[in-house]
């Protein structure tokens, strides 16, 4: 007993993990993991507080945890805070699992409670979770399999902002011979028992299985962690450097010589690191690769930026805020159906020279030749500007909404389709007069808007 809290004790010192004075917010399960961490804290003199969270999942089980949870705190004499949620409605509504939707709602809950008790004690507050050794080889395991390079080897980090891991130095095994010494009382999840979820999937058959062949694995394992640490320090102290080198911030774009990033080495990983931070995934860096070898106008995008070839340039740009999203066009599309209506979408042969120009100007009728998929379909932002049918100057769009005299609401809810960074026609308005069809044009792109019905 009297090894663990010494070791507990000096771990919190040598990681700096907090000050002696410093209060704790203690979340707590009512498992064995999370008792001893209350019992420790309590052993070590340190100011607690407990937090705990009834996902409401398992009927009486949970009325009974948090039954549990209570009387440890009065034990203890320490204040508690305890939290409901309807996680099955929040993870309907969110579209995620029960197991995300339940540590997207404490996680936050945690933030919440801290930053509330912060501004009433004026001392600072740290969360503090009973993850030990044990899950973090889990939960290096599950990184490696899902793909997630070498950040994900390092595992849980003893201190991530205001979050406190001070058990990951401690095996469980250590962790249940402490709770047996001093006789703790604690409640069991039915759930743990389940392998219908990846954590307890590993824990009760993969890494069993694997001990028998390599015995010794897990402690291997831990070891890693530590490498891999340090591992990822020297790492991203080099990615840094390459960053330094090839990007160049012009306003809120990014610009990155073509010709530098091809002598880079090893250039996919420091294109994924480069462009993660913008929303592309690892998959999406090989994407980024071959765009150093293709012609200008070409882009890849990810949920909020796009990265596009110009000339000898790859341009990362965020998209306009806005709750629409942005939608591509690709070549051989018909239809697109989006927030404010739908596009429909042909191309014609131009067999009679004698040019009739649609009246409506929910059509819009373009020279094909001079188009170049794909088209990105978005709500409009302050600067873009094009020019209008029959003029050689080119105009903010803002402006042109003032000359048309449009409302507030016709202006907000206002579509471009963009093209190489061209506004190649305001929906439902007016086409840009650089991609009219004239006597030379042989095939006309006709794209017809039809609005919402009311």
């Amino acid at each position: 007993m009297n090894d663990l809290l010494y070791l507990f004790k000096r771990n919190i010192q040598s990681e700096r993990l907090f000050q002696p004075g410093n209060v704790l917010l203690l979340a707590v399960s009512g498992g064995i993991d999370s008792v001893v961490l209350c019992e420790l804290c309590h052993l070590a003199g340190y100011r607690f507080i407990i937090a705990h969270c009834n996902f409401q999942l398992r009927e009486e089980e949970s009325e009974r945890d948090q039954r549990f949870v209570k009387a440890l705190a009065d034990n203890y004499r320490a204040e508690i805070f305890l939290k409901r949620f309807d996680t099955e409605a929040y993870a309907l509504q969110k579209k995620a699992s029960i197991q995300v939707a339940a540590r997207e709602l404490r996680y936050q809950w945690f933030y919440d409670l801290a930053a509330q008790l912060e501004a009433q004690k004026s001392i600072p507050i740290h969360i503090l979770t009973a993850h030990h050794a044990d899950d973090n080889i889990e939960t290096v395991l599950m990184n490696f399999f899902k793909g997630t390079g070498v950040a994900g080897m390092k595992g849980m980090l003893p201190k991530t902002g205001k979050i406190v891991r001070p058990l990951l130095f401690a095996r469980k095994r250590v962790l249940i011979d402490f709770a047996k010494e001093r006789e703790l009382l604690f409640v069991e999840d039915s759930s743990n028992a389940s392998d219908k979820y990846s954590r307890n999937y590993l824990r009760h058959r993969v890494i069993p299985f694997i001990e028998e062949i390599y015995p010794g694995v897990e402690g291997n394992i831990t070891a890693n962690i530590e490498r891999f640490r340090e591992i990822e320090l020297l790492y991203m102290q080099s990615i840094a450097v390459h960053k330094k080198k090839l990007m160049e911030q012009r306003g809120n774009e990014v610009y990155i010589a073509v010709r530098k990033l091809l002598k880079t080495v090893p250039l996919k990983t420091v294109v994924f690191e480069i462009t993660k931070a913008y929303g592309f995934t690892a998959k999406q860096a090989e994407e980024v690769i071959a765009l150093l070898q293709s012609e200008t106008g070409k882009f890849i995008l990810s949920s909020t930026h796009r990265i596009l070839r110009n000339r000898g340039w790859l341009i990362i740009s965020p998209f306009p805020q806005s709750e629409m999203q942005v939608m591509v066009i690709h070549e051989n599309e018909r239809e697109v159906i989006f927030e404010g209506g739908k596009l429909d979408i042909k191309t014609n042969e131009m067999n009679n020279k004698d040019i009739e120009l649609p009246v409506s100007p929910a059509i819009a009728c373009l020279d094909l030749k001079l188009i170049k998929f794909p088209l990105i379909l978005r709500k409009w932002q302050k600067g873009d500007y094009f020019y209008p049918l029959g003029m050689q100057k080119k105009k903010k769009i803002a402006r042109f909404f003032i000359d048309k005299k449009m409302s507030l609401f016709q202006k907000e809810n206002t579509r471009v389709i963009e093209m190489n960074k061209k506004i190649i026609w305001i929906v439902n308005n007016r086409i840009d007069d650089r991609f009219k069809i004239t006597t030379k044009t042989q095939f006309v792109l006709e794209i017809h808007f039809v609005g919402k019905a009311n």
